[in-house]
């Protein structure tokens, strides 16, 4: 066994989860007006998952599964109106995405010197998981209306270590 890739391999999954946890939380605040905290459960009930894949740079994917009630809410906020239709979730759901992975890509860049680029994200009912794909992390959290918030770092079958 080479300790030093090994080493490596440690220290990047720690780095990516600093990256990751302290931008979703930022992105998620500011974008949502939502205070994420470090939580222990499961999203469970309804829920709703966001997902894009790294398409240069990685080859991996993150996805964001929560209570459908955190999305709905976020819609809300951003729309600046109580009334949003599944469609309006839909829709802001996947552009907070799009912005939480643009910064994300940012934070990846700064911390490894590689310039990933990610699909567009993609909106799902339930919690998705991705074919062909393990977890390499999994951040989750609780809102500050007590949503369960589960943020998964994907990496393809047979790399995960």
């Amino acid at each position: 066994m080479d300790t030093a890739k090994t080493s490596d391999a440690e220290w990047m999954q720690k780095r990516l989860k600093e990256v990751f946890d302290q931008v979703t939380r930022e992105v998620t605040r500011q974008a949502a007006g939502i205070r994420l905290y470090e939580g222990a459960k499961e999203p469970a009930g309804q829920l709703f998952t966001v997902y894009a894949e790294f398409q240069r740079g990685f080859h991996t994917g993150i996805s964001l599964c929560a209570d459908a009630s955190m999305f709905v809410r976020l819609t809300r906020h951003m729309m600046k109106r109580e009334d949003v239709s599944p469609q309006d979730v839909e829709d802001f759901s996947k552009e907070y995405f799009n912005v939480l992975c643009g910064h994300i890509a940012t934070g990846i860049f700064r911390a490894t010197k590689v310039a990933p680029r990610f699909s567009t994200p993609t909106f799902f009912h339930g919690c998705y998981t991705p074919d062909g794909h393990a977890t390499h992390f999994i951040l989750n959290y609780t809102s500050d209306e007590q949503e369960n918030v589960q943020l998964t770092h994907h990496m393809p079958t047979g790399v995960v270590q």
